[in-house]
Protein backbone atom coordinates (compact mmCIF):
# COMPACT_ATOMS: atom_id res chain seq x y z
CA UNK A 1 0.00 0.00 0.00
CA UNK A 2 1.81 3.46 -0.90
CA UNK A 3 1.84 6.23 1.56
CA UNK A 4 2.08 9.48 0.41
CA UNK A 5 2.73 12.78 2.48
CA UNK A 6 1.54 16.07 1.96
CA UNK A 7 4.11 19.30 2.47
CA UNK A 8 3.41 23.08 1.99
CA UNK A 9 3.35 26.46 3.97
CA UNK A 10 0.06 26.86 6.42
CA UNK A 11 -3.44 27.54 4.85
CA UNK A 12 -2.60 26.61 1.07
CA UNK A 13 -4.97 23.98 1.24
CA UNK A 14 -3.35 20.84 1.96
CA UNK A 15 -6.09 19.30 4.42
CA UNK A 16 -8.69 20.19 1.88
CA UNK A 17 -6.58 18.67 -0.79
CA UNK A 18 -6.60 15.41 0.86
CA UNK A 19 -10.49 15.94 1.78
CA UNK A 20 -11.10 16.35 -2.07
CA UNK A 21 -9.09 13.42 -2.92
CA UNK A 22 -10.32 10.68 -0.54
CA UNK A 23 -13.55 12.15 1.38
CA UNK A 24 -12.18 11.95 4.64
CA UNK A 25 -11.27 14.92 6.71
CA UNK A 26 -7.65 14.54 8.09
CA UNK A 27 -8.07 16.99 10.82
CA UNK A 28 -9.33 14.99 13.93
CA UNK A 29 -8.95 17.50 16.23
CA UNK A 30 -11.03 19.98 17.94
CA UNK A 31 -8.78 23.01 18.14
CA UNK A 32 -7.82 21.94 14.10
CA UNK A 33 -11.33 22.40 12.91
CA UNK A 34 -11.57 25.39 15.44
CA UNK A 35 -8.02 27.70 14.17
CA UNK A 36 -8.56 25.97 10.92
CA UNK A 37 -4.83 24.50 10.60
CA UNK A 38 -3.41 21.21 11.23
CA UNK A 39 -1.69 20.68 14.26
CA UNK A 40 -0.98 16.80 14.56
CA UNK A 41 -0.61 14.74 11.92
CA UNK A 42 -3.81 13.58 9.65
CA UNK A 43 -4.61 10.33 8.14
CA UNK A 44 -6.78 9.76 5.19
CA UNK A 45 -7.02 6.82 2.54
CA UNK A 46 -8.39 6.58 -0.71
CA UNK A 47 -8.20 4.08 -4.14
CA UNK A 48 -6.43 5.24 -7.41
CA UNK A 49 -6.64 3.24 -10.60
CA UNK A 50 -4.07 1.42 -11.08
CA UNK A 51 -2.82 1.48 -8.19
CA UNK A 52 -5.46 0.61 -5.44
CA UNK A 53 -5.12 1.66 -1.85
CA UNK A 54 -3.07 4.94 -1.12
CA UNK A 55 -2.88 6.45 2.23
CA UNK A 56 -2.59 9.83 3.01
CA UNK A 57 -0.57 11.30 5.91
CA UNK A 58 -1.13 15.45 6.00
CA UNK A 59 1.61 17.30 7.79
CA UNK A 60 1.27 20.90 9.86
CA UNK A 61 2.56 24.00 7.34
CA UNK A 62 2.46 26.06 10.60
CA UNK A 63 6.24 26.75 11.56
CA UNK A 64 5.71 26.00 15.79
CA UNK A 65 5.39 22.37 14.37
CA UNK A 66 7.97 21.37 11.87
CA UNK A 67 9.33 19.11 14.60
CA UNK A 68 5.72 17.34 13.38
CA UNK A 69 5.73 17.62 9.92
CA UNK A 70 9.43 16.16 10.26
CA UNK A 71 7.80 13.09 11.92
CA UNK A 72 5.46 13.03 9.11
CA UNK A 73 8.07 13.05 6.44
CA UNK A 74 10.87 10.92 7.64
CA UNK A 75 9.42 7.84 6.72
CA UNK A 76 7.31 8.51 4.07
CA UNK A 77 8.96 8.11 0.25
CA UNK A 78 6.61 10.45 -1.57
CA UNK A 79 5.09 13.43 -1.46
CA UNK A 80 2.73 16.10 -2.66
CA UNK A 81 4.29 19.33 -2.09
CA UNK A 82 1.53 21.91 -2.54
CA UNK A 83 1.79 25.92 -3.07
CA UNK A 84 -1.50 28.08 -3.42
CA UNK A 85 -1.95 30.18 -6.23
CA UNK A 86 -3.02 32.98 -4.55
CA UNK A 87 -0.21 33.51 -2.13
CA UNK A 88 3.63 34.22 -3.19
CA UNK A 89 6.28 31.76 -2.28
CA UNK A 90 5.96 31.37 1.22
CA UNK A 91 8.78 30.31 4.35
CA UNK A 92 7.54 27.16 5.52
CA UNK A 93 7.09 25.82 1.41
CA UNK A 94 10.51 26.60 1.53
CA UNK A 95 11.21 25.02 4.97
CA UNK A 96 9.19 21.73 3.85
CA UNK A 97 10.85 21.64 0.59
CA UNK A 98 14.41 21.63 1.80
CA UNK A 99 12.73 18.97 4.96
CA UNK A 100 12.07 16.43 1.60
CA UNK A 101 15.77 17.14 -0.10
CA UNK A 102 17.24 16.81 3.53
CA UNK A 103 15.26 13.37 3.39
CA UNK A 104 16.46 12.84 -0.04
CA UNK A 105 12.72 11.93 -1.18
CA UNK A 106 13.25 11.33 -5.04
CA UNK A 107 9.68 10.90 -5.95
CA UNK A 108 6.61 13.34 -5.89
CA UNK A 109 4.57 15.56 -7.68
CA UNK A 110 4.02 19.51 -7.43
CA UNK A 111 0.53 20.90 -6.85
CA UNK A 112 -0.53 24.30 -6.97
CA UNK A 113 -3.81 24.32 -5.61
CA UNK A 114 -6.59 27.46 -5.64
CA UNK A 115 -6.38 27.64 -9.28
CA UNK A 116 -10.44 28.97 -9.46
CA UNK A 117 -8.72 32.17 -7.16
CA UNK A 118 -5.96 33.43 -9.15
CA UNK A 119 -3.83 32.64 -11.82
CA UNK A 120 -1.65 29.53 -11.74
CA UNK A 121 0.81 30.02 -13.86
CA UNK A 122 3.31 32.78 -11.59
CA UNK A 123 2.99 30.32 -8.81
CA UNK A 124 3.56 27.36 -10.75
CA UNK A 125 7.10 28.89 -12.72
CA UNK A 126 8.07 30.04 -8.87
CA UNK A 127 8.10 26.50 -7.86
CA UNK A 128 8.73 24.64 -10.30
CA UNK A 129 12.38 26.57 -10.28
CA UNK A 130 12.51 25.84 -6.82
CA UNK A 131 11.66 22.69 -6.80
CA UNK A 132 14.26 21.45 -9.56
CA UNK A 133 16.63 22.33 -7.23
CA UNK A 134 15.87 19.35 -4.44
CA UNK A 135 15.74 15.50 -4.84
CA UNK A 136 12.24 16.05 -6.25
CA UNK A 137 13.65 17.79 -9.28
CA UNK A 138 11.64 17.01 -12.62
CA UNK A 139 8.55 15.27 -10.54
CA UNK A 140 5.58 16.25 -12.19
CA UNK A 141 3.61 19.40 -11.81
CA UNK A 142 -0.42 19.76 -11.77
CA UNK A 143 -2.95 22.50 -11.01
CA UNK A 144 -5.86 21.47 -9.29
CA UNK A 145 -8.76 23.89 -7.22
CA UNK A 146 -9.93 21.78 -3.76
CA UNK A 147 -12.46 23.83 -4.40
CA UNK A 148 -14.12 23.05 -7.70
CA UNK A 149 -12.83 19.75 -8.19
CA UNK A 150 -10.95 20.70 -11.66
CA UNK A 151 -7.62 19.03 -11.96
CA UNK A 152 -8.06 16.35 -9.52
CA UNK A 153 -8.55 13.53 -11.98
CA UNK A 154 -4.85 14.76 -13.47
CA UNK A 155 -3.61 14.69 -9.93
CA UNK A 156 -4.80 11.42 -9.00
CA UNK A 157 -3.40 10.19 -12.50
CA UNK A 158 -0.10 11.64 -11.68
CA UNK A 159 0.36 10.33 -8.32
CA UNK A 160 -1.13 6.83 -10.20
CA UNK A 161 2.22 7.48 -12.49
CA UNK A 162 4.89 8.94 -9.44
CA UNK A 163 3.58 5.84 -7.32
CA UNK A 164 3.95 2.94 -9.66
CA UNK A 165 7.85 3.72 -10.25
CA UNK A 166 8.78 3.64 -6.85
CA UNK A 167 10.85 0.91 -5.93
CA UNK A 168 8.91 -2.21 -4.75
CA UNK A 169 10.11 -3.27 -1.03
CA UNK A 170 10.90 -6.50 -0.22
CA UNK A 171 8.39 -8.43 2.29
CA UNK A 172 10.86 -10.44 4.01
CA UNK A 173 12.74 -6.90 5.10
CA UNK A 174 13.37 -6.60 8.80
CA UNK A 175 10.71 -4.43 10.37
CA UNK A 176 11.14 -0.64 11.43
CA UNK A 177 7.94 0.47 12.50
CA UNK A 178 8.36 4.51 13.56
CA UNK A 179 5.64 5.35 15.79
CA UNK A 180 3.80 8.35 15.50
CA UNK A 181 0.56 7.47 18.10
CA UNK A 182 0.48 6.03 21.06
CA UNK A 183 -3.89 5.36 22.67
CA UNK A 184 -5.39 3.47 24.85
CA UNK A 185 -8.80 1.48 23.47
CA UNK A 186 -10.98 -0.20 25.95
CA UNK A 187 -11.24 -3.48 25.50
CA UNK A 188 -8.39 -3.96 23.21
CA UNK A 189 -5.60 -1.73 25.29
CA UNK A 190 -2.79 -0.44 23.56
CA UNK A 191 -2.56 0.64 20.22
CA UNK A 192 0.17 2.39 17.91
CA UNK A 193 0.02 3.50 14.90
CA UNK A 194 2.76 4.78 12.34
CA UNK A 195 4.19 4.28 8.83
CA UNK A 196 5.67 1.12 8.11
CA UNK A 197 8.76 1.45 5.21
CA UNK A 198 9.27 -2.33 4.17
CA UNK A 199 8.79 -5.77 5.93
CA UNK A 200 5.60 -7.64 7.13
CA UNK A 201 3.93 -7.76 10.41
CA UNK A 202 0.82 -9.92 11.10
CA UNK A 203 -0.90 -10.67 14.20
CA UNK A 204 1.38 -13.10 16.66
CA UNK A 205 4.82 -11.41 15.24
CA UNK A 206 6.85 -10.30 18.22
CA UNK A 207 8.20 -6.84 17.86
CA UNK A 208 11.33 -5.10 20.10
CA UNK A 209 10.88 -1.68 21.99
CA UNK A 210 14.72 -1.49 23.14
CA UNK A 211 15.43 -5.06 24.92
CA UNK A 212 11.78 -5.56 25.84
CA UNK A 213 9.43 -7.97 23.13
CA UNK A 214 6.11 -7.13 22.65
CA UNK A 215 3.20 -9.44 20.69
CA UNK A 216 1.11 -8.06 18.08
CA UNK A 217 -2.24 -9.05 19.13
CA UNK A 218 -3.94 -7.21 15.96
CA UNK A 219 -3.31 -5.32 12.87
CA UNK A 220 -5.56 -2.80 11.43
CA UNK A 221 -4.59 -0.97 8.15
CA UNK A 222 -6.82 1.81 6.70
CA UNK A 223 -9.86 1.52 9.52
CA UNK A 224 -10.22 -2.65 8.71
CA UNK A 225 -8.76 -5.43 10.91
CA UNK A 226 -6.56 -7.41 8.80
CA UNK A 227 -4.35 -10.56 8.53
CA UNK A 228 -1.30 -9.20 6.98
CA UNK A 229 0.51 -5.91 5.81
CA UNK A 230 3.47 -5.28 3.76
CA UNK A 231 5.08 -2.32 3.69
CA UNK A 232 5.20 0.61 2.88
CA UNK A 233 1.62 1.30 4.46
CA UNK A 234 0.19 2.81 7.46
CA UNK A 235 -0.87 0.46 9.99
CA UNK A 236 -2.31 0.25 13.32
CA UNK A 237 -0.85 -2.63 15.46
CA UNK A 238 -2.92 -3.69 19.23
CA UNK A 239 -0.58 -4.55 21.67
CA UNK A 240 -2.97 -5.24 24.16
CA UNK A 241 -2.69 -4.72 28.02
CA UNK A 242 1.16 -5.78 28.20
CA UNK A 243 2.62 -2.87 26.31
CA UNK A 244 6.56 -1.85 27.39
CA UNK A 245 6.42 1.11 29.79
CA UNK A 246 8.64 3.30 27.52
CA UNK A 247 5.86 2.94 24.28
CA UNK A 248 5.59 6.43 23.47
CA UNK A 249 5.17 8.59 19.96
CA UNK A 250 8.65 8.76 18.91
CA UNK A 251 9.57 4.74 20.06
CA UNK A 252 10.46 2.64 17.52
CA UNK A 253 9.53 -1.12 16.78
CA UNK A 254 11.42 -3.90 15.24
CA UNK A 255 12.10 -6.99 14.96
CA UNK A 256 13.95 -8.58 17.74
CA UNK A 257 17.87 -8.88 17.29
CA UNK A 258 17.50 -7.80 13.45
CA UNK A 259 19.11 -4.12 14.63
CA UNK A 260 22.21 -2.73 16.72
CA UNK A 261 21.22 -0.13 19.34
CA UNK A 262 23.18 2.53 17.34
CA UNK A 263 24.79 5.67 20.30
CA UNK A 264 27.25 6.51 17.83
CA UNK A 265 27.92 6.57 14.30
CA UNK A 266 29.71 8.50 10.96
CA UNK A 267 27.60 10.51 8.59
CA UNK A 268 28.23 12.25 5.33
CA UNK A 269 26.31 15.27 4.70
CA UNK A 270 24.30 17.36 2.72
CA UNK A 271 24.03 20.91 3.05
CA UNK A 272 25.36 24.07 3.40
CA UNK A 273 26.94 25.64 6.82
CA UNK A 274 29.16 24.46 9.33
CA UNK A 275 27.03 21.82 11.74
CA UNK A 276 25.94 23.43 15.23
CA UNK A 277 27.70 21.01 18.11
CA UNK A 278 23.87 19.94 19.59
CA UNK A 279 21.53 19.55 16.39
CA UNK A 280 18.61 17.65 16.59
CA UNK A 281 18.41 13.80 14.48
CA UNK A 282 15.22 13.04 12.82
CA UNK A 283 14.60 9.84 11.35
CA UNK A 284 11.19 8.26 10.75
CA UNK A 285 8.82 9.96 13.68
CA UNK A 286 11.79 9.52 16.09
CA UNK A 287 14.04 12.88 16.99
CA UNK A 288 16.69 12.74 19.41
CA UNK A 289 19.22 15.53 21.19
CA UNK A 290 22.76 14.85 19.58
CA UNK A 291 26.65 15.78 19.88
CA UNK A 292 28.24 16.17 16.56
CA UNK A 293 31.98 16.43 15.94
CA UNK A 294 33.17 17.49 12.40
CA UNK A 295 35.27 15.54 10.32
CA UNK A 296 36.89 17.32 7.54
CA UNK A 297 33.86 19.58 5.51
CA UNK A 298 31.43 16.68 4.77
CA UNK A 299 31.99 14.57 7.51
CA UNK A 300 31.00 14.21 10.88
CA UNK A 301 30.74 12.09 14.09
CA UNK A 302 27.30 11.82 15.82
CA UNK A 303 26.69 10.99 19.33
CA UNK A 304 23.15 10.32 20.26
CA UNK A 305 21.79 11.20 23.54
CA UNK A 306 19.37 8.30 22.95
CA UNK A 307 20.22 5.05 20.88
CA UNK A 308 18.62 4.54 17.51
CA UNK A 309 17.88 1.17 15.46
CA UNK A 310 19.80 2.80 12.24
CA UNK A 311 21.89 1.10 9.49
CA UNK A 312 24.31 1.89 6.91
CA UNK A 313 22.88 3.46 3.96
CA UNK A 314 19.98 5.38 6.13
CA UNK A 315 19.11 9.21 5.40
CA UNK A 316 18.61 11.02 8.24
CA UNK A 317 18.19 14.80 9.17
CA UNK A 318 20.35 17.10 10.93
CA UNK A 319 18.68 20.23 12.57
CA UNK A 320 19.95 23.46 14.02
CA UNK A 321 17.42 24.47 16.73
CA UNK A 322 18.26 28.26 16.44
CA UNK A 323 18.12 28.80 12.79
CA UNK A 324 16.07 26.24 12.01
CA UNK A 325 18.53 25.00 9.50
CA UNK A 326 18.56 21.67 7.66
CA UNK A 327 21.18 19.03 6.38
CA UNK A 328 20.47 15.71 4.91
CA UNK A 329 22.95 12.70 6.53
CA UNK A 330 23.67 9.76 5.11
CA UNK A 331 24.58 6.95 7.35
CA UNK A 332 27.98 5.60 6.44
CA UNK A 333 29.24 3.70 9.38
CA UNK A 334 26.70 2.81 12.40
CA UNK A 335 29.52 0.94 14.62
CA UNK A 336 32.49 3.35 14.21
CA UNK A 337 35.61 2.90 15.76
CA UNK A 338 37.08 5.41 18.40
CA UNK A 339 39.00 8.56 17.47
CA UNK A 340 40.92 10.62 19.89
CA UNK A 341 44.34 11.61 19.31
CA UNK A 342 45.33 14.38 17.58
CA UNK A 343 44.69 14.09 13.89
CA UNK A 344 42.31 11.42 14.11
CA UNK A 345 39.46 13.41 12.63
CA UNK A 346 41.37 13.95 9.54
CA UNK A 347 42.30 10.70 8.77
CA UNK A 348 39.21 9.40 9.59
CA UNK A 349 37.47 11.70 6.93
CA UNK A 350 39.46 10.72 4.53
CA UNK A 351 38.86 7.14 4.89
CA UNK A 352 34.70 7.68 5.23
CA UNK A 353 35.67 9.68 1.62
CA UNK A 354 36.87 6.96 0.29
CA UNK A 355 34.26 4.48 1.70
CA UNK A 356 32.78 1.62 -0.66
CA UNK A 357 29.48 0.67 0.23
CA UNK A 358 28.72 -2.72 0.90
CA UNK A 359 30.30 -6.12 1.69
CA UNK A 360 33.57 -5.67 0.30
CA UNK A 361 34.11 -2.20 1.26
CA UNK A 362 33.24 -3.58 5.01
CA UNK A 363 36.19 -6.01 4.73
CA UNK A 364 38.42 -3.30 3.61
CA UNK A 365 38.25 -1.19 6.07
CA UNK A 366 37.18 -3.82 9.44
CA UNK A 367 38.98 -6.48 8.36
CA UNK A 368 37.34 -9.04 10.15
CA UNK A 369 33.46 -9.01 11.19
CA UNK A 370 31.34 -11.18 12.37
CA UNK A 371 28.11 -12.17 9.59
CA UNK A 372 25.32 -11.09 12.16
CA UNK A 373 26.37 -7.75 12.82
CA UNK A 374 26.84 -6.81 9.42
CA UNK A 375 23.46 -8.13 8.85
CA UNK A 376 22.07 -6.05 11.72
CA UNK A 377 23.66 -2.74 10.41
CA UNK A 378 21.86 -3.86 7.11
CA UNK A 379 24.71 -5.03 4.72
CA UNK A 380 24.04 -7.89 2.33
CA UNK A 381 26.86 -10.58 3.28
CA UNK A 382 26.51 -12.77 0.25
CA UNK A 383 27.91 -13.61 -2.12
CA UNK A 384 31.75 -13.40 0.08
CA UNK A 385 34.53 -11.95 -2.13
CA UNK A 386 37.10 -13.96 -3.87
CA UNK A 387 39.42 -13.08 -1.49
CA UNK A 388 38.06 -13.35 1.35
CA UNK A 389 37.72 -16.58 4.18
CA UNK A 390 34.12 -17.25 6.04
CA UNK A 391 34.82 -19.02 9.19
CA UNK A 392 31.58 -19.73 10.80
CA UNK A 393 30.08 -16.32 11.57
CA UNK A 394 33.13 -14.86 10.39
CA UNK A 395 34.08 -12.63 7.35
CA UNK A 396 37.95 -12.15 7.24
CA UNK A 397 39.64 -9.90 4.09
CA UNK A 398 42.52 -11.29 2.60
CA UNK A 399 44.41 -8.99 3.69
CA UNK A 400 43.89 -8.93 7.28
CA UNK A 401 44.25 -12.57 6.71
CA UNK A 402 47.83 -11.87 5.56
CA UNK A 403 48.67 -9.59 7.87
CA UNK A 404 47.94 -12.57 10.50
CA UNK A 405 49.70 -14.88 8.85
CA UNK A 406 52.61 -12.96 8.83
CA UNK A 407 52.54 -12.14 12.38
CA UNK A 408 51.67 -15.87 13.30
CA UNK A 409 54.61 -17.14 11.70
CA UNK A 410 57.01 -14.71 13.00
CA UNK A 411 55.66 -15.14 16.56
CA UNK A 412 56.12 -19.18 16.57
CA UNK A 413 59.58 -18.83 15.23
CA UNK A 414 60.72 -16.97 18.06
CA UNK A 415 58.88 -19.29 20.04
CA UNK A 416 61.86 -21.67 21.54
CA UNK A 417 58.99 -24.81 21.87
CA UNK A 418 56.67 -23.31 19.63
CA UNK A 419 53.44 -22.28 20.88
CA UNK A 420 50.12 -23.77 22.02
CA UNK A 421 46.72 -22.79 19.76
CA UNK A 422 45.35 -20.53 22.39
CA UNK A 423 48.91 -18.74 23.10
CA UNK A 424 49.23 -18.23 19.18
CA UNK A 425 45.53 -16.80 18.67
CA UNK A 426 46.31 -14.25 21.94
CA UNK A 427 49.76 -13.56 20.40
CA UNK A 428 48.55 -12.47 16.98
CA UNK A 429 45.09 -10.36 18.50
CA UNK A 430 42.78 -12.98 16.57
CA UNK A 431 39.43 -11.91 18.40
CA UNK A 432 38.07 -15.83 17.92
CA UNK A 433 40.27 -18.29 18.66
CA UNK A 434 38.08 -20.13 16.07
CA UNK A 435 39.96 -18.23 13.27
CA UNK A 436 42.87 -19.65 13.81
CA UNK A 437 42.49 -22.79 11.56
CA UNK A 438 42.29 -20.10 8.82
CA UNK A 439 45.63 -18.27 9.57
CA UNK A 440 48.07 -22.08 10.35
CA UNK A 441 49.14 -22.36 6.53
CA UNK A 442 53.06 -23.70 5.47
CA UNK A 443 55.31 -23.16 6.77
CA UNK A 444 53.19 -23.32 9.97
CA UNK A 445 52.23 -27.23 11.38
CA UNK A 446 50.94 -28.40 14.76
CA UNK A 447 53.07 -31.12 15.89
CA UNK A 448 52.14 -32.44 19.43
CA UNK A 449 49.94 -30.29 20.29
CA UNK A 450 51.99 -26.72 19.45
CA UNK A 451 52.41 -25.05 16.38
CA UNK A 452 55.89 -24.30 15.00
CA UNK A 453 57.37 -23.36 11.88
CA UNK A 454 58.07 -26.48 9.44
CA UNK A 455 61.65 -25.97 8.00
CA UNK A 456 64.02 -27.94 6.14
CA UNK A 457 65.90 -30.09 7.99
CA UNK A 458 69.99 -31.09 7.82
CA UNK A 459 70.37 -34.32 5.94
CA UNK A 460 71.86 -36.04 8.88
CA UNK A 461 69.09 -34.95 10.82
CA UNK A 462 66.81 -35.94 8.02
CA UNK A 463 68.04 -39.52 8.49
CA UNK A 464 68.25 -40.00 11.63
CA UNK A 465 64.16 -38.88 11.96
CA UNK A 466 63.73 -41.47 9.16
CA UNK A 467 65.56 -44.01 11.27
CA UNK A 468 63.65 -43.66 14.80
CA UNK A 469 60.52 -44.01 12.49
CA UNK A 470 61.30 -47.27 11.05
CA UNK A 471 62.45 -48.70 14.56
CA UNK A 472 59.65 -47.26 16.34
CA UNK A 473 56.86 -47.80 14.00
CA UNK A 474 55.74 -51.32 14.98
CA UNK A 475 57.34 -50.83 18.84
CA UNK A 476 56.38 -47.27 19.66
CA UNK A 477 57.42 -47.51 23.56
CA UNK A 478 61.13 -48.87 23.08
CA UNK A 479 62.91 -45.57 23.09
CA UNK A 480 66.04 -45.59 22.22
CA UNK A 481 68.83 -45.81 24.69
CA UNK A 482 72.13 -43.30 24.70
CA UNK A 483 74.47 -45.77 22.50
CA UNK A 484 71.77 -45.71 19.86
CA UNK A 485 70.93 -42.26 20.04
CA UNK A 486 74.70 -41.95 19.78
CA UNK A 487 75.40 -44.01 16.47
CA UNK A 488 71.89 -42.22 14.55
CA UNK A 489 74.41 -39.01 15.66
CA UNK A 490 71.29 -37.52 17.86
CA UNK A 491 73.66 -35.40 20.59
CA UNK A 492 71.23 -33.88 23.39
CA UNK A 493 71.84 -30.15 21.62
CA UNK A 494 70.49 -31.77 18.61
CA UNK A 495 67.60 -33.87 20.06
CA UNK A 496 66.46 -30.87 21.87
CA UNK A 497 66.19 -29.14 18.25
CA UNK A 498 64.29 -31.51 16.79
CA UNK A 499 62.06 -31.53 19.95
CA UNK A 500 61.36 -27.77 19.91
CA UNK A 501 60.95 -28.66 16.19
CA UNK A 502 57.92 -30.84 16.97
CA UNK A 503 59.94 -34.09 15.29
CA UNK A 504 60.57 -35.39 19.16
CA UNK A 505 58.93 -36.12 21.91
CA UNK A 506 61.60 -35.82 25.03
CA UNK A 507 60.25 -37.17 27.89
CA UNK A 508 63.66 -36.64 30.27
CA UNK A 509 66.15 -39.19 31.45
CA UNK A 510 67.37 -39.37 27.54
CA UNK A 511 64.44 -40.93 26.36
CA UNK A 512 63.15 -40.02 23.27
CA UNK A 513 60.16 -41.18 21.38
CA UNK A 514 57.75 -39.69 18.14
CA UNK A 515 55.58 -37.36 18.63
CA UNK A 516 52.09 -38.67 19.27
CA UNK A 517 53.41 -41.83 21.50
CA UNK A 518 51.59 -40.10 24.98
CA UNK A 519 48.50 -40.04 23.12
CA UNK A 520 48.71 -43.41 21.68
CA UNK A 521 49.68 -44.93 25.44
CA UNK A 522 46.87 -43.20 26.82
CA UNK A 523 44.94 -45.03 24.18
CA UNK A 524 46.29 -47.99 25.63
CA UNK A 525 46.18 -47.53 29.37
CA UNK A 526 42.65 -46.57 29.09
CA UNK A 527 41.66 -49.82 28.22
CA UNK A 528 43.49 -51.85 31.12
CA UNK A 529 41.56 -52.17 34.56
CA UNK A 530 41.34 -49.13 36.51
CA UNK A 531 43.46 -48.58 38.71
CA UNK A 532 46.65 -50.24 37.28
CA UNK A 533 49.88 -50.49 38.59
CA UNK A 534 53.44 -49.45 37.10
CA UNK A 535 54.40 -52.80 36.04
CA UNK A 536 50.75 -53.98 34.61
CA UNK A 537 51.66 -50.35 32.28
CA UNK A 538 54.91 -51.27 31.19
CA UNK A 539 53.78 -54.73 30.07
CA UNK A 540 50.67 -53.00 28.50
CA UNK A 541 53.15 -51.12 26.47
CA UNK A 542 55.89 -53.41 25.76
CA UNK A 543 58.28 -51.39 26.87
CA UNK A 544 61.23 -51.32 29.61
CA UNK A 545 60.64 -49.45 33.38
CA UNK A 546 63.16 -46.94 32.29
CA UNK A 547 60.79 -45.59 29.39
CA UNK A 548 57.93 -46.49 31.35
CA UNK A 549 58.36 -44.46 34.52
CA UNK A 550 59.18 -41.13 32.53
CA UNK A 551 56.27 -41.93 30.48
CA UNK A 552 53.63 -42.22 33.10
CA UNK A 553 55.16 -39.35 34.81
CA UNK A 554 54.62 -37.24 31.69
CA UNK A 555 50.98 -38.51 31.53
CA UNK A 556 50.06 -37.30 35.07
CA UNK A 557 52.26 -33.66 34.22
CA UNK A 558 49.60 -33.06 31.82
CA UNK A 559 46.54 -34.44 33.09
CA UNK A 560 45.91 -37.65 31.35
CA UNK A 561 46.51 -40.14 34.34
CA UNK A 562 46.25 -39.58 37.98
CA UNK A 563 48.99 -41.31 40.48
CA UNK A 564 47.05 -42.62 43.61
CA UNK A 565 48.05 -42.64 46.99
CA UNK A 566 49.35 -46.59 46.74
CA UNK A 567 51.39 -45.55 44.05
CA UNK A 568 48.58 -46.87 41.62
CA UNK A 569 46.89 -44.92 38.93
CA UNK A 570 44.26 -44.30 36.68
CA UNK A 571 43.32 -42.45 33.35
CA UNK A 572 41.23 -39.32 34.09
Amino acid sequence: MPVVATAGHVDHGKSTLVRALTGQDPDRLEEEHRRGLSIELGYCWTALPGVGDVAFVDVPGHERFLSTTLAGLGPVPVAMLVVAADDPWMPQAAEHLAALDAFGVRHGVLVVTRSDLADPAPTLTRARAEVDRTSLARCPAVVVSGRTGEGLDDLRSALARVLAGTPVQPERADVRLWVDRVFTVAGAGTVVTGTLPAGTVRPGDDLALGQEVVRIRGVESLGRSVAVVNGPARVALRLGGRAPAGLARRSVLVTPTAYVEVAELDVRLHGDGPLPERPLLHVGSARVGVRARPLGQRHARLRLDAPLPLRHGDRVVLRDPGSRTLWGADVLDAAPPPIGRRGAARARAMVLDALRPGLTGELDRRGAVRRTVLRRLGVDVSPVPEDAVAVADWLVSGARLATWREALVAVVADAADGLTPEAAARSIGLPDPALLAAVVVAPLTMRAGRLVVEQALPASSAAALAELRRELGDEPFRAPDAQRLAALHLDPPSVARLARRGHLLVLGDGVVLLPGADEAAYAVLSALPQPFTTSQARQALGTSRRVALPLLAHLDRTGRTVRLADDTRRVR
